[in-house]
Protein backbone atom coordinates (compact mmCIF):
# COMPACT_ATOMS: atom_id res chain seq x y z
CA UNK A 1 0.00 0.00 0.00
CA UNK A 2 1.36 3.23 -1.16
CA UNK A 3 1.20 6.76 0.68
CA UNK A 4 -1.86 7.75 -1.64
CA UNK A 5 -3.72 4.54 -0.87
CA UNK A 6 -2.63 5.06 3.18
CA UNK A 7 -4.46 8.24 3.14
CA UNK A 8 -7.31 7.28 0.68
CA UNK A 9 -8.46 4.47 3.46
CA UNK A 10 -7.70 6.70 6.35
CA UNK A 11 -10.06 9.85 4.57
CA UNK A 12 -13.06 6.93 4.15
CA UNK A 13 -12.33 5.91 7.76
CA UNK A 14 -12.26 8.92 9.45
CA UNK A 15 -15.60 9.72 7.46
CA UNK A 16 -17.44 6.30 8.45
CA UNK A 17 -15.82 6.43 12.31
CA UNK A 18 -17.01 9.92 12.24
CA UNK A 19 -20.88 8.85 11.11
CA UNK A 20 -20.79 6.22 13.55
CA UNK A 21 -20.73 8.30 16.59
CA UNK A 22 -23.38 10.17 15.51
CA UNK A 23 -25.32 7.54 14.25
CA UNK A 24 -24.50 4.82 17.43
CA UNK A 25 -28.02 4.04 19.57
CA UNK A 26 -25.15 3.74 22.65
CA UNK A 27 -24.22 6.99 24.35
CA UNK A 28 -21.22 7.80 24.13
CA UNK A 29 -19.85 6.03 21.57
CA UNK A 30 -16.25 6.80 20.00
CA UNK A 31 -17.06 5.20 16.91
CA UNK A 32 -15.36 1.91 15.17
CA UNK A 33 -13.15 0.05 16.61
CA UNK A 34 -13.51 -3.20 14.69
CA UNK A 35 -14.33 -3.25 10.88
CA UNK A 36 -14.60 -7.27 10.43
CA UNK A 37 -14.55 -8.61 6.56
CA UNK A 38 -14.53 -12.25 5.10
CA UNK A 39 -11.02 -11.65 4.69
CA UNK A 40 -8.95 -9.36 7.05
CA UNK A 41 -9.99 -7.70 10.42
CA UNK A 42 -9.26 -3.92 10.26
CA UNK A 43 -8.82 -2.80 14.17
CA UNK A 44 -8.63 1.38 14.96
CA UNK A 45 -7.46 2.85 18.42
CA UNK A 46 -8.02 6.90 18.24
CA UNK A 47 -5.42 8.43 21.06
CA UNK A 48 -7.07 11.51 22.87
CA UNK A 49 -6.45 14.17 20.63
CA UNK A 50 -7.82 12.11 17.94
CA UNK A 51 -5.01 10.70 15.86
CA UNK A 52 -6.13 6.94 14.66
CA UNK A 53 -4.15 4.07 14.36
CA UNK A 54 -4.96 0.99 12.25
CA UNK A 55 -4.16 -2.51 11.95
CA UNK A 56 -5.25 -4.74 9.56
CA UNK A 57 -4.63 -8.44 10.26
CA UNK A 58 -6.17 -11.61 9.31
CA UNK A 59 -9.61 -12.82 10.98
CA UNK A 60 -10.25 -13.64 14.54
CA UNK A 61 -6.44 -12.56 15.23
CA UNK A 62 -6.63 -11.86 19.25
CA UNK A 63 -4.35 -9.52 21.10
CA UNK A 64 -4.68 -6.63 18.29
CA UNK A 65 -5.86 -3.94 20.91
CA UNK A 66 -2.60 -4.45 22.80
CA UNK A 67 -0.81 -3.85 19.21
CA UNK A 68 -2.28 -0.68 18.78
CA UNK A 69 -1.12 0.55 22.54
CA UNK A 70 1.93 -0.41 21.80
CA UNK A 71 1.94 1.02 18.54
CA UNK A 72 0.55 4.48 19.91
CA UNK A 73 3.26 4.56 22.78
CA UNK A 74 6.35 3.94 20.19
CA UNK A 75 4.60 6.52 17.95
CA UNK A 76 4.42 9.56 21.02
CA UNK A 77 8.01 8.56 22.05
CA UNK A 78 9.98 8.59 18.71
CA UNK A 79 7.47 10.59 16.33
CA UNK A 80 6.20 13.65 18.70
CA UNK A 81 9.11 13.98 20.36
CA UNK A 82 10.87 14.49 16.81
CA UNK A 83 11.05 18.12 16.61
CA UNK A 84 11.37 17.87 12.44
CA UNK A 85 7.80 16.39 12.11
CA UNK A 86 5.30 18.19 11.31
CA UNK A 87 1.47 17.05 12.86
CA UNK A 88 -0.92 15.83 9.83
CA UNK A 89 1.91 14.33 7.59
CA UNK A 90 2.91 11.02 7.08
CA UNK A 91 5.37 9.37 9.50
CA UNK A 92 9.07 9.12 8.31
CA UNK A 93 11.01 8.68 11.29
CA UNK A 94 13.58 5.82 10.90
CA UNK A 95 13.37 4.86 15.06
CA UNK A 96 9.96 4.90 14.86
CA UNK A 97 10.39 2.63 11.61
CA UNK A 98 12.83 0.15 13.22
CA UNK A 99 10.41 -0.35 17.22
CA UNK A 100 7.51 -0.48 15.15
CA UNK A 101 8.82 -3.32 13.56
CA UNK A 102 10.19 -4.74 16.34
CA UNK A 103 6.90 -4.39 18.27
CA UNK A 104 4.79 -6.30 15.54
CA UNK A 105 7.65 -9.67 15.40
CA UNK A 106 7.61 -9.57 19.52
CA UNK A 107 3.81 -9.85 18.89
CA UNK A 108 3.55 -11.99 16.47
CA UNK A 109 6.42 -14.40 17.95
CA UNK A 110 3.79 -13.98 20.74
CA UNK A 111 0.92 -14.74 18.98
CA UNK A 112 2.31 -18.02 16.99
CA UNK A 113 4.20 -19.46 19.80
CA UNK A 114 7.59 -19.06 17.57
Amino acid sequence: MDTNDSLRVASLWHSMHAISQQLSPVAGCSGIELLEADTFDLHCFQSLTGTKFFVICEPGTQQMESLLKVIYELYTDYVLKNPFYEMEMPIRCELFDINLTQAIQKDRVALLGR
